[in-house]
């Protein structure tokens, strides 16, 4: 393009002798830009934007969770955008945040059900009452 621009008056004479086909060129290339912006950009941020909307979305009361600013905490309480998380041993310093700022979640453990631990603890005690 930039050959095109220097040359100025030779352009003219090309296109009326059918040198259109670098406009062809130009156009695809550009469009070719703009695919691998697209795939390499745009795409992977709207990948990032679902996984983090599913992430929200999944936070129950009771589940720990790391927010932007790093700290750690459970979540006592949820609304439509707010998550009330409180913060260490002091059951004092509860407070409200949105629930963009939560990056991590870590699922709480539901009465009755079975934690993988104790299931490989069941095996290890089954297989000593075989071998007696």
């Amino acid at each position: 393009m930039l050959s095109v621009i220097l040359s100025g008056g030779q352009a003219a004479n090309d296109a009326a002798a059918g040198g259109g086909g670098n406009w062809f060129f130009m156009i695809a290339l550009y469009a070719v830009i703009i695919g691998a912006f697209y795939f390499f950009a745009i795409r992977p941020q709207k990948k990032k934007q679902k996984e983090q909307e599913a992430l929200v979305s999944s936070v129950e009361i009771g589940d720990s969770v790391l927010t932007t600013s790093g700290f750690y905490g459970v979540v006592i309480s949820i609304s439509e955008e707010v998550v009330v998380v409180e913060f260490g041993s002091n059951k004092n310093c509860r407070i409200p945040m949105k629930k963009e700022a939560i990056i991590e979640v870590e699922k709480a453990v539901k009465p009755g059900s079975v934690k993988a631990s104790s299931a490989d603890t069941d095996k290890k005690e089954s297989k000593k009452a075989v071998k007696k």
